[in-house]
């Protein structure tokens, strides 16, 4: 028996699941770390605890397990947060500073100061991405150059960087492996899908040491070996590397063009995947790598927006309206409608396809009518409104309507909001056994690396569809609610 041990490192929480032959979850474990806040738009995390919890969520999920561990063999896929970014002395083996993490916008200067330099269509050209803080570079240059001593250590190829993914390879494997994968990759703004090399004009632009970059890598290869700090008396392979949104388009077995996903998690991706061959992407998305296997490598649009499930996070965490998220939907639906509010969680600013970093969040249409109730319907309405825009603008940019959405992640045991979601969308949302598709995508990724399946056609029975949730016809209703959440839109990008 063969079993997969997949890390899925997010952005609130790192889990560990194990998965045996038949893609079937164990055993589970997660632990959360903290969020830093140390300026007004500032998000950072302490990559040293990631690794710590990471060690220790090994560890637990380990304890957990009922078999003769001498009768079976284990290895280690991860998928990851993607953009948020580490650097640190590959000598001493230290972050110079907190990572900087995807919600960061202190790179928002810089990038505006560049689209006002023309240089937005050179990078859209070669990166296929807009230039937004959202995606690691303008997060390393900063820490280049606000950090003492960084930009001589760089210079002299003292320091490394790496998205989540290539610094846990890094630390599993003792600083043996320095590498990340297309998909990670493709989301610095430092990397040519058409190559799929780290581009010198952009590594210029941002005026970062190519001496700092990793080597990449397929998703489907080999990362190296590690005892997990010996946890393991022997080291187990790690294999199948790629970010959680990547991650998800594998899991939900989106391996042919046309198909695609919505991942509900902090914040939430939409993505399609679009073939071989990348295309320039519509206004408001962006190209990326989809996932590379066997070979190949297929490339997906994709829109992203900074807060859906965090939204939810911080109504029971800092407003403490709720005691956790999961009892947000029986409030939600006790009452008929939102009561004519509308909130716009720009936390971080807008993503796509607004991509407004500078804009804050707010809440339209307070009376003292209002009700809590009202206020959770409210902002898991928001979590619909904001996918429906993205998938309003894939939609023509593939040719029409999409058959389907498959939808992954925590919020999708949201019964109302699915609902929800296929009415706005006037589209069936089809949600699978698996909620964590992420980690799916990554031990199918491993199993390719390993020679466990040989092709895509072996892996596509394992998805088993639990719920389809089919849009219903109230289509004047739906649309009056629709123009209400573009007018709130509109005050705050005007």
């Amino acid at each position: 028996m063969q079993y997969i041990i997949a890390i899925d490192q997010s952005t609130s929480s790192t889990k560990a699941l194990l998965f045996d032959e038949q893609c079937k979850i164990v055993a589970r474990t997660n632990v959360d770390h903290k969020q830093y806040y140390p300026q007004t738009g500032w998000v950072e995390h302490d990559a040293e605890e990631i690794y710590r919890n990471m060690v220790e969520a090994i560890r637990k999920l380990m304890a957990d397990v009922r078999c003769q561990k001498e009768e079976v063999t284990f290895s280690i896929a991860i998928t990851n947060q993607r953009e948020t970014v580490v650097v640190w002395n590959k000598t001493t083996g230290k972050p110079i500073a907190n990572a900087v993490v995807w919600q960061d916008t202190r790179g928002a200067e810089l990038c505006r100061e560049l689209r006002s330099q023309g240089k937005a269509d050179m990078v859209m050209r070669k990166s296929g991405l807009l230039i937004d803080p959202n995606f690691s570079a303008s997060g390393v240059k900063w820490l280049l150059d606000h950090i003492e001593g960084a930009r001589e250590a760089a210079e002299k190829g003292d320091l490394l960087m790496g998205t989540i993914d290539t610094w846990l390879v890094w630390k599993l494997t003792g600083g043996k492996t320095f590498a990340t994968d297309y998909t990670n990759a493709s989301r610095t703004m430092l990397y040519n899908i058409h190559t799929l090399q780290w581009d010198d004009d952009l590594l210029q632009l941002f005026d970062i040491p190519k001496s700092m970059m990793p080597e990449v890598r397929p998703c489907d290869a080999i990362y190296g070996e590690t005892t997990v700090e010996g946890l393991f008396a022997t080291p187990i392979t790690i294999a199948g590397v790629l970010g959680d949104s990547h991650g998800a388009l594998v899991g939900q077995m989106c391996f042919k063009p046309g198909s695609g996903k919505v991942t509900y998690g902090t914040g939430s991706s939409v993505m399609v995947n679009i073939g071989e061959e990348p295309q320039e992407a519509p206004e408001g998305l962006v190209t990326s790598v989809g996932f590379s296997a066997f070979g190949k490598t297929y490339y997906g649009f994709e829109g992203n927006i900074y807060s859906t499930g965090a939204t939810l996070k911080w109504i029971a965490d800092q407003l403490q309206l709720v005691g956790h998220p999961a009892e947000m939907e029986a409030l939600a639906t006790s009452v008929e409608d939102n009561g004519g509010v509308y909130i716009v969680p720009a936390f971080s600013g807008l993503g796509a396809p607004w991509w407004q970093s500078h804009v804050k969040g707010a809440v339209f249409g307070l009376t003292f009518a209002t009700t809590k109730a009202h206020f959770l319907r409210a902002a898991l309405e928001s979590i619909a409104y904001q996918i429906k825009d993205l998938v309003d603008v894939m939609a023509r940019a593939t040719g029409g309507r999409l058959s389907n959405i498959c939808a992954d992640g925590g919020p999708t045991k949201n019964r109302f909001l699915m609902q929800f979601q296929a009415d706005m969308l006037d589209t069936p949302v089809v949600c699978t056994e698996v909620d964590d598709a992420s980690a799916l995508g990554a031990v199918i990724m491993n199993g390719f690396a390993r020679g466990l399946w040989k092709s895509f056609e072996e892996v596509i029975p394992l998805r088993k569809v639990t719920d389809t949730y089919q849009p219903t016809t109230n289509s004047q209703q739906l649309a009056a609610l629709y123009q209400g959440w573009r007018e709130a839109v509109n005050q705050l990008i005007k």
